[in-house]
Parts: structure tokens; sequence; C-alpha cells
């Protein structure tokens, strides 16, 4: 296909011999498949603040290290300088986190290169060496349901354990790769100890899978991952190995009634977001 102008500087720089074809158009990015020497890969072109319908909620953006106080203060005054260095720490903030969460062992696909709002990463292929589907458009099984959200558990403690939430984690946004689960879209990962939203978002995340993966094996919907994950995290207990039951002894005391109002504004807001995203074509 005709070489989408945001991919050209790539063509030119060597990075891409050739754009196969698009793969998907995003809330936040378009993907296509291009052939770098004798590799296929995925190339995510984000989209320009304006055109973009997933907006940088301060929730995400808490505590993002930016290079200088120069930038911070631009930012903080939203000049012209300042939007610009707040795009490219919203683009670079998925770049840090596939090479830091690769690192650790969690399932993303491997990053090789970002390039003038371009990230070039691995394609994520099903056994048939074909793009692999979004997890949202496979029918599963109860036991592969089972299976997957166990993966997926252990994904995100992987991520929790390397300092990272991931902030929008649900089946959308998860491929079928040949050997199980790969999560994927991360701009709006945030750090787990310095984000005052970090418990509240993983509780969110957690939640998400268990809904998508207790409709095909409803016993899942009875589990509280969520809450015990987070719970021996913060007490120094958490890592890969450790063993979780799903169950989780809830404190009595009062209520946090704007807590519990932020957490219905937040799943109004996600249900808006995924019929939007159900309505893009892939």
């Amino acid at each position: 296909m005709r070489t989408p102008p945001r991919l050209q500087s790539l063509v030119d720089e060597g990075l891409i011999d050739s754009v196969v074809r698009q793969l998907m158009s995003g809330k936040e990015a378009m993907a296509y498949v291009v052939r770098c020497g004798d590799h296929t890969r995925c190339a995510k072109v984000y989209k320009e603040a304006t055109q973009r319908s997933f907006r940088q909620a301060v929730d995400y953006t808490e505590n993002r290290k930016v290079k200088n106080t120069r930038q911070a203060r631009a930012m903080a005054k939203g000049t012209k300088f300042g939007r610009q260095a707040q795009e490219a720490a919203w683009q670079s903030a998925e770049v840090d986190a596939l090479y830091r969460l690769a690192a650790a062992g969690v399932r993303v696909p491997t990053p090789y290169n970002f390039h003038d709002g371009v990230l070039l990463m691995e394609l994520v292929t099903d056994a048939d060496g074909d793009a692999a589907p979004r997890m949202n458009d496979v029918a599963l099984t109860p036991a592969e349901a089972r299976a997957h959200h166990a993966m997926l558990l252990l994904q995100v403690v992987r991520m929790l354990c390397a300092g990272v939430v991931h902030g929008d984690l649900s089946e959308i946004n998860v491929l079928l790769g040949e050997d199980g689960p790969v999560i994927i879209d991360l701009p709006q990962a945030m750090d787990a100890a310095g984000n005052n939203h970090a418990h509240r978002v993983l509780l969110r995340d957690v939640a998400n899978l268990r809904g998508f993966f207790g409709g095909f094996a409803p016993e899942l919907l009875h589990t509280h991952f969520g809450p015990e994950i987070w719970d021996l995290y913060q007490r120094g207990l958490l890592t890969p190995e450790t063993p979780l039951t799903g169950r989780h002894e809830y404190a009595h005391g009062a209520v946090d009634l704007g807590g519990v109002l932020r957490e219905i504004d937040d799943a109004r807001a996600e249900e808006s977001a995924r019929r939007i995203r159900m309505q893009v074509p892939g």
C-alpha cells in the first residue's frame, strides 16, 4: 500500500522497508503492518491530541516525570511549548512502560524503536502467523476463560511488582497470541507507588478482566483478586510467585462516599469509552 505520511520519515531513515496494510484504528493511534528487512512488525502511529477520543486525564498523568523544570512550568501553564511537551510525554509513557515491562517478563509486544511519534514493535500473531485477534473478538470455553484469566492476573502482578499499573486494562487491550494473551495499549500506564489513583485504577483493571472472563466461566464473578493483589503489594508480600486465592476480607468502617461516587463516574466513563471503541473498525 501507499506509505502514509506519518511513516515516511521511518522509510527515509531505513527503519521501515514497506507498509503492508493498515492493522487497526483506535482511540489514540493507528497501527500498520510493516516490513523491516526479513521481519514483519507493527508500527503504531499516535494521533494528534485534537484527534484522540481518550483524554489525558490527570488521574493517569499524576507524578509523571518530565525532563526539566522549564517543561514542567510550560505544561502547567498550558503554553504551546507546554502542550507539545505534554504530548511527547504522553507518547513516551507507552514506550517507557513497554521496555520496563518487557524486561520484567510481562507479556507485552517487544518494542524496537520510537521515532517521530511512531512506535515500532513486535507484531503479535496467532498460530497461523496472522495478526492476533483482540480478546473481545474470541469465543472461549470455560476452561479457556479460566486459563487466560489466570495468565492475565499473573501479568497484572508482574506489572505491579515492576511498579506499573496498566490503567485501561480490559478485553479490548489484550491480544490472543499463539502462546496466550498479550497486553497492549499502555500510554495511560501509571506509576504504582507515585500515583494516588493507582489503587482504584488497579481494582478497576482487575474487575474488567473478571467481568469479561466471568461471562464464560461464571464462578470468576465471585472472586476478589484485585483487593487481594493490592493488599499483598502494600504489605510488601507480592511477588510473581505469590499464590492468589481470589478471596479478600474487607475492613469494616466508615464508607468513603467520595470514593464510591468516583468509582461510579469511572465505570460510566469506561462503559462510554468501551462503546466508542467497539464502534471503531479493526
